[in-house]
């Protein structure tokens, strides 16, 4: 008998492991087509055996690779804080744009394209302004959900759904305010930032922005069994041991901290959050150790071929690409709800 439970389970274990390393073969291939390919093709190897010409060298160093690494850290934040959060609310349908975040960082950067030239702004700062105001907006959503969801001395979810959709529609007025007052060039420039753009990658601005999203996201994963004990309710998960406050507090600001780090840069890419989250699930099984681990690689893998996309399909004119990944989610998500409905 014995015998007869433990080989299923060591058969669904090498399985799992299996998709793992197909997953992260995946990921490998992304990041090589990612460095490789685009508008001027940069032969790896080329690089390596010192072959390759100093415009290669220069497009690699400078361009092409802190690009892709921003592309594979923030697809991989996006999607592990969708996961995060829809386990956290027990909602399928929960992304990091749902509590705010993103807007703030939207009219943190929005604000900056529309009064920064009227602010003086030094020729060497100019590079890192409009990050630093984006990650300024989302801190601020991050400090506001904090305080109202413990106004009333209890960090419940609830709250922080309605308070998120709340400063949405509000970053959404001021949004229009500025797209109503700005000129042309602004507006352009506005769209394009609301789009999401992984073209103003660089190292300076890049390695920051990284390093806290490396830090909320290993904190998230951290979250696995908490998340497992939540979904039986608030109460079961208490008396299994879980500090649900402490718990909530973590996966709320560090999803805030992971999305408003890489929104800073590049801008509100959609449908990432969402569609990844119920592909890990699809692909892995329903278990969150599965779904966030699963989550991180296919989200950085769809977000680097994304990316890879926008910038080639049109050379030399560069797609956003938000547009890339509203156009592969939003007919994934489709099927995926056709398939629950048949089931």
């Amino acid at each position: 008998m014995m015998r007869a439970w433990v080989l299923p389970s060591l058969i669904g274990v090498k399985f799992k492991s299996g998709k793992f390393v197909g997953l992260g073969v995946l990921l490998v291939a992304s990041f090589v087509a990612g460095l490789s390919q685009g508008a001027v093709s940069i032969p790896l190897l080329g690089l390596v055996n010192g072959s390759a010409t100093e415009l290669e060298q220069i497009v690699f160093a400078e361009i092409r690779a802190p690009r892709v690494f921003l592309a594979g850290f923030v697809g991989a934040s996006l999607a592990l804080s969708g996961a995060v959060l829809q386990g956290l609310f027990r909602n399928p349908l929960a992304d990091p744009g749902l509590i705010g975040v993103s807007s703030g960082a939207a009219v943190g950067a929005i604000s900056m394209i529309v009064l920064g030239a009227a602010l003086s702004i030094p020729d060497w700062a100019e590079a890192y302004v409009m990050p630093l105001a984006a990650m300024s907006g989302a801190m601020a959503v991050t400090f506001l959900l904090y305080s109202f969801a413990n106004y009333f001395g209890r960090f419940s979810v609830v709250t922080i759904l309605l308070v998120g959709i709340a400063l949405n529609a509000m970053a959404g007025v001021v949004i229009g305010l500025f797209q109503y007052v700005s000129d042309d060039a602004q507006l352009r420039t506005l769209v394009f930032w609301l789009m999401g753009s992984f073209s103003r990658a660089q190292w300076a601005s890049v390695l920051p922005a990284i390093g806290v999203m490396v830090g909320a996201s290993l904190v998230l994963l951290r979250q696995v069994k908490n998340l497992d004990r939540l979904q039986l309710g608030e109460s079961e998960a208490y008396y299994l041991g879980v500090d649900v406050p402490r718990a909530k507090r973590h996966m709320i600001l560090c999803s805030a901290a992971a999305v408003g780090a890489g929104v800073s840069l590049t801008g509100i890419i959609g449908f990432v959050g969402l569609v990844v989250p119920h592909l890990a699930r699809l692909f892995l099984g329903s278990s969150h150790r599965l779904t966030l681990a699963g989550s991180v690689l296919i989200g950085a893998s769809l977000m680097i071929l994304a990316d890879l996309l926008a910038r080639t399909v049109m050379v030399p004119e560069e797609l956003p690409v938000s547009l890339v990944t509203n156009a592969i989610g939003a007919p994934f998500f489709l099927w995926l709800i056709a398939r629950a409905a048949r089931s």
